[in-house]
């Protein structure tokens, strides 16, 4: 009886000999995206500048939008900088493109006048949300510039902004009134209809605005993320068989990698489209 108590030391040490081998051959587990990819680890921090309470500092992600931005500017530079009469194959390309924006999106919904007040925005919208969409396939950026609620935020506020302008501008004294109290209607009825006029007039446009375009790019990078992490874990880590199923989420990468491409310009389209919508909708006659 005195020397039971000496065995318990030693079958514990037997038992974690013996269950050691069967942790190490526990399958790997599979790490899927997050939504803490759109909020990495500060890069450089400057303590002195604070902003919303916290240091201000600098992401992944916000570099990715400057290099974003400094392509923009370059292209765009590069391209106009040395104008002739008849274009290279470069500044045939930048021409296309700002034809693009003047044409089909500009004089289509404003007319050729109104397009021409209204093409600088126009075009900085398209192009910005354009290049920011696009670093999300770009290998080694892997992730959109849009994709974190600061960028899609400003461009709707300057959308907003833009809109209010214009309706002030063509209508001072009209505009709001003729907003919010539609013409044609029961004068009763505008208890229901004004507050309706002013939520989707003045408030649910930006909002719209903002979400559609983070929600799109969010969702695209996270289905990018999980296909590429499910063929590593398949042919990598599990190996065998599996990596047939490997081949097949790498295939289903490539495909919705293509897919996110068109999404990234549909998206820079519908923004720019919305805008001159809004401005269209301001500078119409009734304002």
């Amino acid at each position: 009886m005195t020397g039971a108590p000496k065995l318990e030391p030693a079958l514990t040490t037997q038992a974690a000999t013996l269950i050691a081998p069967l942790a190490a051959d526990a399958p790997p587990e599979f790490h899927g995206p997050s939504i803490e990819e759109f909020f990495p680890e500060a890069l450089i921090t400057f303590p002195g500048i604070v902003l919303f309470g916290e240091p201000l500092s600098i992401t992944r992600i916000s570099l990715i939008q400057f290099l974003a931005t400094i392509a923009v500017v370059l292209i765009f530079w590069l391209g106009t900088r040395r104008m002739r009469v008849v274009p290279g194959r470069f500044q045939s390309l930048v021409e296309m493109g700002l034809d693009f924006v003047r044409v089909n999106i500009g004089e289509d919904l404003l007319g050729r006048k109104d397009a021409q007040r209204f093409l600088p925005i126009l075009t900085t919208i398209f192009f910005m949300v354009l290049f920011m969409n696009i670093t999300g396939i770009i290998p080694f950026l892997n992730i959109a510039g849009t994709s974190i609620i600061a960028v899609p935020l400003t461009l709707a506020i300057v959308s907003y902004v833009t809109f209010i302008y214009a309706g002030i501008k063509k209508s001072p004294k009209n505009f709001f009134k003729n907003s919010l109290f539609p013409s044609g209607v029961p004068w009763p009825i505008y208890i229901i209809v004004t507050p309706i006029e002013l939520i989707s007039t003045f408030v649910i446009r930006p909002v719209t605005l903002t979400l559609r375009l983070l929600m799109n790019m969010m969702v695209g990078h996270l289905l990018l993320v999980l296909f590429f992490a499910a063929t590593q874990f398949f042919i990598v880590d599990m190996g065998g068989w599996w990596s047939l199923l490997g081949a097949g989420s790498l295939a289903f990468g490539f495909i919705f990698t293509l897919f996110e491409i068109l999404v990234a310009v549909l998206q820079a389209y519908v923004f720019a489209l919305l805008t001159a919508v809004y401005i269209q909708l301001a500078v119409a006659e009734e304002h």
